[in-house]
């Protein structure tokens, strides 16, 4: 039985225009790629990835026509692919990206590498007009094409994630964890929060055994003073760099909120955040670093 919420995506267009930095940007998407993959090897592909079994739901396929045969016959064999996704009933697109002569020549200059058209002793110029003229019936064919010319390689991930799945800030993936300042300081964090001036909890003798997961715990740590006003100001200073990250091509955060030993402040306030910045349309994931090594594994909610 196919599946309904399998996707796939076809990236071609002229060498030197992006395309392994596109595959590059889906595949930091969480899109399954496949680089330089015969166009006709695709239909099998995709009946096997869109079986029941496959955990697989969003497929990458980076296809350079040029490479197989004739190219009337890899075209004929693309639109096939299509036409077969149409039949499952799966979503699809093909985007184009390309770019100016002057700036491919200048692109393929600056790494020293001859253009995959450019035989013997013609030029440049030569193997990429050929391409050109070659792939100008797949172009029409796309159903969204991105000239390069102009783009750097943070540009051009940034518009591909703004095609994939949406804008500003809703491209940024956010991760939260809480830890205690006894056990070290994180290596990995983008942020990182001191909610130490927060009463202590471990001092209250019916909570101490608890943990910020606890409702009497959170509701203790949320509502002491101080901590709604640090939770507003926080939230505003998280979504302003994040819209910010979402234009540098930064689209993973991971924000650190610690405590004295990681148990109760740091997890209340944590997952209070990570609520706050869902009503703003992010995807946001919270995992306990120190009830991790307290409890079997370290616990993560979504």
């Amino acid at each position: 039985m196919a599946r309904t919420d399998f996707q796939m995506v076809l990236i071609t267009g002229m060498s030197g225009a992006g395309r392994t930095r596109a595959a590059d940007a889906l595949e930091d998407m969480g899109w399954y790629v496949i680089d330089n993959l015969p166009p006709k090897m695709l239909i099998p592909l995709t009946d096997m990835m869109t079986s029941s079994g496959s955990s697989i739901h969003k497929l990458c396929a980076v296809v350079d026509v040029r490479a197989y045969g004739s190219f009337q016959k890899s075209f004929q064999e693309l639109v096939e692919v299509l036409n077969h996704c149409d039949d499952l009933g799966v979503s699809h697109r093909m985007i184009f990206l390309d770019a100016s002569d002057p700036v491919l020549v200048q692109r393929y200059e600056s790494v020293r590498r001859p253009h995959p058209l450019q035989r013997g002793g013609t030029r440049l110029i030569d193997g990429i007009r050929q391409e050109r003229a070659l792939l100008k019936p797949l172009r029409r064919h796309a159903d969204l094409v991105i000239d390069t010319s102009n783009l750097n390689v943070h540009q051009l991930s940034t518009r591909l994630y703004e095609t994939l799945l949406g804008t500003g800030a809703r491209t940024v993936a956010v991760h939260i964890f809480s830890f205690g300042f006894k056990y070290g300081m994180p290596q990995d964090a983008d942020f990182v929060a001191d909610v130490r001036f927060l009463p202590n909890p471990f001092w209250v003798p019916k909570l101490r055994h608890l943990t910020g997961l606890d409702a009497p715990v959170r509701d203790y740590v949320l509502n002491s003073v101080g901590a709604q006003e640090f939770l507003d100001a926080y939230t505003k200073a998280i979504l302003v760099a994040i819209n910010g990250y979402a234009k540098e091509d930064k689209h993973f955060v991971a924000i650190a909120i610690g405590c004295t030993g990681g148990q109760h402040r740091s997890v209340a306030v944590s997952h209070e955040l990570a609520d706050r910045l869902r009503q703003h349309g992010l995807d946001v994931t919270v995992a306990e670093r120190e009830l991790g090594k307290n409890r079997a594994g370290e616990r993560s909610t979504r």
